[in-house]
């Protein structure tokens, strides 16, 4: 039998040596295989990559720009590098990392008006309310109409044939010395005035046979160039990309807004006479014309233009469980190059979720060459179109490499290199969106890991539905969850540099971005080596 003392004195020195691991840095404990494979994944390493992905020569990366092309070529290396499979298919049937598909947008082409030798700058002298398509130069009569009004009793129109002419009228619409408003007898404005006005004015020409509306606007100085780059940015919708081709079928409901300095010199006269004619209506309560018959020429182009792109996926095969998948996504992509000239490099957005994907893939990459590959294959799924709506993850979730039902859940990384406002004095946090939404299990997996091995605080405040970001809805994961897959959107929130030319390497707190990349890596390996898959079971908004 064992001696007494020497019993106790062998318990002891175990529960020493417990306390005293409990006490040791992570890195000096035993390693489970797991944090083995984690250790690989270094800050020195993200910011290798880094410094290239989000380089000026990449040009911001614009999507299917040469930037952005350079950068879908520069992860295809490493994953190549790192023995992963390509599994889209090239146009000769050939196995290709890129998934390659095609965005269509119709764009303003060449605009213009010119009257007497001058021609006037679209977005500069005017603005165009609507949509028209005038593909080659066109020259048309200009008559004034007034307000451009048919009413009850009062009609601009009523001693005026503008059949086949153009027309120019004021904004707004007749009010008295006394405040009223002619049309409605009151202080209340009608249909006549306000921001869609004009809709209702150019019918009207357009009924009355006129081709053309020109408008003369209130607006002066700064406040007119104020409006005409509001009026710039909401024309941008006419121009913006989509998955499928652009059918257009402009009605001719549109109408040219001048200055009344602008209008004056089309119609070859002075402002001084332009707004005494408005004053005489105004003062008389009656329609009142002058002889300003002119000619313009025009020209309204819009044109069609493809973009080509693509998704970069790189797939590891699993062991055992292989049919099922794991999706960890980042947009490669950004915006490009502003319109001053300036490089929006994108190092945060998302050149963090873009580098990430590269150390995870290397950390797993490192695990299967020593015999622990997953259970479960990886689609390492670098997307583009995110910052024009989403587009290459959508294509995705539409056009699958691998079922979507065979998709365990889809760990998205976007912007995790920085710290926002709310976290400035906490660098050590992450916000964790859509971790509960579909799978509490998915929910779980990540706390446990977050707890066994990165100890970071999870912010969920961008995860409650009432949060008027709405930030569930603005990342590629979105386009998985909506398919019915788990997802988990890592994200460090907005800084002051957000879709500008600061969001450079050098603000990147490489050291924070390398223990989230961590977090992922935990979730991932617990995901795809766990014995049961984890099961949809909770649909919350």
């Amino acid at each position: 039998m064992m001696n007494k003392n020497l019993l106790a004195g062998l318990f002891l020195s175990i529960n020493t040596l417990a306390l005293a691991q409990e006490r040791l840095p992570q890195e000096r404990l035993p390693q489970d295989d797991a944090a083995k494979y984690a250790a690989s994944i270094t800050p020195s390493d993200l910011k290798k990559h880094l410094v290239i992905i989000a380089s000026d020569s990449l040009e911001g990366r614009d999507t299917g720009s040469p930037g952005q092309k350079k950068a879908a070529e520069y992860v295809s290396k490493y994953y190549k590098q790192y023995g992963l499979q390509p599994i889209a298919a090239d146009a000769d049937g050939s196995k290709s990392y890129l998934q390659k598909y095609k965005l269509y947008k119709r764009s303003w082409g060449e605009v213009y008006v010119s009257a007497h030798g001058k021609k006037y700058e679209f977005n500069k002298d005017f603005y165009l309310n609507g949509l028209l398509d005038v593909l080659e130069e066109v020259t048309t009569d200009l008559v004034s109409v007034g307000y451009g009004i048919e009413d009850g009793s009062y009609s601009d129109y009523a001693k005026i044939n503008v059949k086949g002419q153009s027309v120019i009228l004021f904004d707004g619409e007749p009010q008295t010395s006394g405040g009223k408003y002619l049309i409605s007898g009151s202080s209340e404005k009608s249909k006549w005035s306000g921001p869609v006005s004009w809709q209702v004015k150019a019918k009207l020409a357009k009924e009355k046979g006129a081709k053309y509306v020109f408008i003369i606007t209130d607006k002066t100085g700064e406040d007119l160039d104020k409006e005409i780059r509001q009026r710039a940015v909401m024309a941008r919708r006419f121009s913006a990309p989509t998955l499928k081709p652009v059918q257009e079928n402009p009605s001719g409901t549109a109408a040219f807004v001048f200055s009344a300095k602008g209008a004056a010199e089309m119609l070859g006269t002075s402002v001084a006479k332009l707004m005494k004619l408005r004053s005489e209506i105004d003062k008389s309560g009656k329609p009142a014309s002058e002889n300003f018959a002119n000619t313009v020429s025009l020209k309204v182009g819009r044109v069609s233009e493809t973009i080509d792109t693509e998704n970069v996926a790189a797939f590891m095969e699993g062991t055992d469980k292989k049919d099922e998948v794991l999706v960890i996504s980042a947009h490669l992509d950004h915006i490009g190059i502003s319109e001053n000239g300036e490089i929006n490099n994108g190092a945060d957005d998302d050149g963090s979720g873009t580098v990430s994907l590269l150390e995870l893939a290397e950390a797993f990459s490192k695990a299967k060459a020593e015999g622990k590959g997953p259970r479960r294959s990886i689609l390492f799924l670098n997307v583009t179109g995110e910052e024009k709506g989403l587009f290459g993850s959508e294509y995705y979730s539409e056009n699958p490499l691998l079922p979507l039902k065979n998709t365990i859940a889809d760990l998205n990384i976007d912007m995790i290199g920085r710290v926002d406002e709310a976290h400035k004095n906490d660098p050590r946090y992450v916000y964790l969106i859509g971790s509960d939404k579909l799978s509490s299990k998915l929910h779980e997996i990540s706390e446990e890991a977050n707890k066994k091995y990165v100890n970071f605080k999870l912010d969920y405040t961008f995860n409650d539905p009432k949060d008027p970001n709405r930030f569930y809805y603005r990342s590629d994961h979105y386009n998985f969850a909506k398919m019915g897959v788990p997802v988990i959107f890592y994200f460090t929130g907005v800084h002051e540099d957000y879709h500008r030319p600061g969001d450079d390497v050098e603000k990147i707190l490489f050291d924070k971005q390398s223990e989230i990349v961590k977090l992922v890596f935990y979730t991932a390996w617990d995901l795809v080596n766990r014995d049961e898959r984890i099961v949809v079971d909770s649909h919350k908004e």
